[in-house]
């Protein structure tokens, strides 16, 4: 069975210094994102393009969807499978490839996280569920790049 889910937010640039986008250094690359319920996302672009670095960027969003969507459908098949998950961080790392015009794309983004469970007996089976969550992530599975992942298992006590 099969089931369409619609996700609605609105994205509003604030950039304008008074004289919208008359020339490339004229205008500020900052925008708001909203969904009914939640927090602003302050945004803007990547500092390399004259974007705003306390801001999040698109680029940062897409590695942080990735991250976020891995950690949920990690511990949703650990969960399910009797694997207890103490804690879990992840250092995710995008790479991103600027072509001679301007444009680009991602290479790859390798996911790292550092999973501590409840004991010994579990390590070998927390380290497969990291295949079946890479498998199921609707994010990674929507773009046309590697995620790689090079999860680090611990037991009992969380990571500093």
């Amino acid at each position: 069975m099969s089931r369409r889910h619609h996700y609605e937010l609105s994205t509003t640039w604030t950039g304008d210094r008074g004289a919208g986008t008359v020339d490339y250094k004229a205008y500020d690359r900052a925008y708001t994102t909203e969904c009914d319920g939640r927090p602003p996302i302050l945004g803007s672009s990547d500092p390399a393009f004259r974007g705003d670095k306390s801001h999040w960027n698109p680029e940062l969003l897409l590695v942080a969807a990735l991250s976020e969507c891995h950690l949920l459908w990690y511990l949703h098949r650990c969960s399910v499978n009797g694997v207890v998950v103490m804690g879990y961080r992840d250092i995710a790392v995008g790479t991103m490839l600027e072509n001679a015009d301007g444009g680009g794309r991602f290479e790859e983004v390798v996911l790292q996280p550092v999973v501590t469970v409840a004991n010994a007996e579990m390590v070998d089976l927390a380290t497969r569920l990291h295949a079946e969550a890479a498998q199921r992530c609707f994010i990674g599975s929507s773009v046309n790049f590697p995620v790689r992942h090079e999860a680090r298992i611990v037991v009992g006590v969380t990571p500093a």
